[in-house]
């Protein structure tokens, strides 16, 4: 009992968060009441212009094509478009997460596997470090946006469509956070412990195993959680430039062309639910991983 107590204590995990979203949703109503104001008070004075606040609020809140729907609209179009409908189905948005996701872990995987490989070579070579990381930097100058249709045409122009390009963009996007997060990690050993693990005559290859990657354990997860989320970004900004199939992304462009605000903000509110999932996931692994590697009781 004290320990459900302490759950949901001020010092807890619950508490918080739950404090949090009703803020947030209590905010959002007043949003909705304020964007959507003029286009119900004026369709309201042409019925019955002695209309009460309660009619105001409710036609703020149950608009067929508001400016800002309501969180209890986002909710049922939610249910309506995943639990009530087929996964198979192309309307789904369960179908098109699905989608999403794939591209999403494909990218956040290669730019995972290019980003160690290359904290590795610039942590040992020094000429990699002085000429590849600044390149390294500049690269993500470049907005994506500016990129990302680049890609998708140069691909398509040799055959390759679906998947593949909004998983390059993906990985060109999470490359740079675990490049970064691994650089620091297989440089934060101490300088004694490097001393000694010399006068033990350790090789290069048994010191990066034994030190520089243990010790680079904890900032390689923080990175992946960053990593994780910006993949699908970038997953979401690849479907945008051709109105793909399929994908999130899709669906929102879909939704601009027709001004279904309500699809839009259904997508934008999954693709959220889907990155937290994807960056708790992680979380999950990297508990897991400190437990057994004695760093976390």
């Amino acid at each position: 009992m004290s320990a459900a107590l302490g759950f949901l204590s001020p010092k807890g995990r619950v508490l918080p968060i739950v404090t949090v979203l009703a803020v947030v949703v209590v905010l959002w109503y007043a949003l909705a009441v304020a964007l959507n104001y003029n286009r119900v008070s004026e369709q309201l004075a042409g019925v019955n212009p002695d209309y009460s606040v309660s009619d105001l609020l409710k036609g703020t809140w149950s608009m067929e094509r508001p400016v800002l729907p309501a969180p209890d609209q986002i909710a049922v179009d939610l249910w309506k478009s995943t639990a009530q409908l087929k996964v198979t189905s192309k309307r789904s948005l369960i179908y098109h997460m699905y989608i999403t996701a794939s591209a999403t872990l494909v990218g956040f995987a290669f730019g995972t596997i290019l980003g160690i490989l290359l904290a590795a070579g610039i942590v040992h070579v020094r000429t990699l470090d002085r000429s590849l990381m600044p390149w390294i930097i500049a690269s993500q100058t470049i907005p994506i946006l500016a990129i990302a249709p680049m890609v998708i045409v140069i691909l398509a122009s040799i055959g390759v469509t679906g998947l593949i390009p909004k998983a390059i963009i993906s990985m060109y996007l999470c490359f740079f956070p675990v490049t970064i997060g691994m650089v620091k990690g297989l440089r934060s050993p101490d300088p004694l412990q490097m001393d000694l693990m010399r006068t033990y005559n350790a090789s290069q290859w048994q010191i990066f195993w034994k030190l520089r990657v243990p010790a680079s354990i904890p900032f390689l997860f923080a990175s992946l959680k960053v990593a994780i989320a910006i993949s699908l970004v970038g997953a979401i900004v690849g479907e945008l430039p051709t109105g793909a199939e399929g994908g999130l992304g899709s669906r929102m462009l879909a939704g601009s062309y027709y001004g279904q605000m309500i699809q839009i903000w259904s997508c934008l509110v999954l693709a959220s639910i889907l990155g937290m999932i994807m960056v708790y996931s992680i979380a999950g692994v990297e508990w897991l991983t400190l437990r057994r590697t004695g760093e976390r009781a």
